[in-house]
């Protein structure tokens, strides 16, 4: 079963739409807050969030830049706005799709199948190393079952670590291959993000300074010993 965070501070409007898609098999987590929509995501798998962006607290648009700092999860904005200019910010803070208010229940279905049909489905075996397993779809990392907060560039860091253990790689590669280029990036950005990925690892009780190591002089590696 596919399950739906949706968002928004009116019930009876994520009411009807978990009435929409329960039937096509989506198990529906129903949040009035923004806020509490990106703590639950942080720590558990969803497959696609419907987001309202008028809400107190914190705005869709908010929500939207938070959750994208660490998943890479399916987002459509639903809202009552559908100023051209507003549909670009959605669009902008990280969106996949924005439907206006009100909306066809067979549009909804038709957007949620195509945004999701973007992303690739997670592989039961995906990138693992002794107990610390990273589902590269859903952009989530955990260890022995405790979810492991990382950025998206903290993310495809140690993906690439994993993926090449024992391979040293210089802090100009790492920029080269997680940022694209180097303008506005400097090397103490590469150590700032493995001091994070270490202190994160740790954190979960991860064994993380025996296994991501510095090679002075040089750069990082992962050692699989």
């Amino acid at each position: 079963m596919k399950t739906a965070v949706l968002v928004d501070d009116e019930q009876r409007m994520t009411d009807l739409i978990e009435l929409y898609l329960a039937p096509h098999g989506y198990r529906c987590i129903k949040k009035d807050s923004a806020r509490e929509a990106v703590l639950f995501l942080k720590h558990s798998h969803a497959d696609i969030v419907i987001l309202d962006i008028m809400m107190p607290e914190m705005d869709g648009w908010e929500a939207c830049e938070r959750i994208r700092s660490f998943s890479a999860i399916p987002i459509i904005m639903l809202t009552a706005r559908d100023a051209a200019e507003e549909m670009v910010r959605g669009l902008k803070s990280g969106a996949d799709d924005y439907i206006t208010k009100p909306f066809n229940e067979d549009v909804l279905l038709a957007r949620i199948d195509a945004v999701t049909r973007r992303i690739p489905q997670y592989e039961v075996d995906g990138v693992s190393f002794k107990g610390l397993k990273l589902n590269e779809s859903a952009y989530e990392a955990h260890y022995r079952s405790k979810a492991i907060s990382l950025t998206p560039k903290e993310f495809s860091m140690l993906s690439l670590f994993l993926k090449s253990p024992d391979q040293v790689y210089s802090r100009d590669h790492l920029l080269s291959t997680i940022w694209d280029f180097r303008t506005n990036t400097e090397d103490r950005t590469i150590d700032s993000h493995i001091r994070n990925i270490r202190e994160k690892l740790r954190c979960t009780g991860f064994p993380a300074d025996v296994h991501l190591k510095t090679v002075w002089g040089v750069g990082y590696k992962w050692s699989s010993s």
